[in-house]
């Protein structure tokens, strides 16, 4: 993962380039952080081969599904800056540092 940084939800990352990416269409692609998952528990399908027991999934804008990937294929881009989420009636944005604030 992208200078050693833990990816979590809402960071923008690139797919990297490898037969099995550019197989599912999505090498050099860049896309969206929405969850994290332990295949060993969950028994989901995932792209790659992994030292760690964890898949990330990642949405593109293009695609209507979210695909996993194994940590080793993505590479960090940022943390999304400005992206804002809501939950319930809260409201959140991200600054550029990662960390979610209210967003009035």
């Amino acid at each position: 993962m992208g200078e050693g940084l833990p990816l979590s939800f809402g960071d923008k990352v690139k797919v990297i380039a490898t037969s099995e990416t550019e197989e599912l269409g999505v090498a050099n692609r860049i896309g969206q952080v929405f969850g994290t998952t332990i295949p060993s528990a969950t028994g989901v399908f995932f792209a790659g081969n992994t030292t760690q027991d964890l898949a990330i999934a990642v949405q593109f804008d293009e695609l209507p599904d979210s695909i996993w990937f194994a940590p080793e294929l993505l590479e960090f881009v940022d943390h999304a800056p400005a992206t804002r989420v809501t939950i319930g009636a809260k409201k959140f944005k991200r600054g550029a540092d990662g960390v979610w604030m209210k967003d009035e």
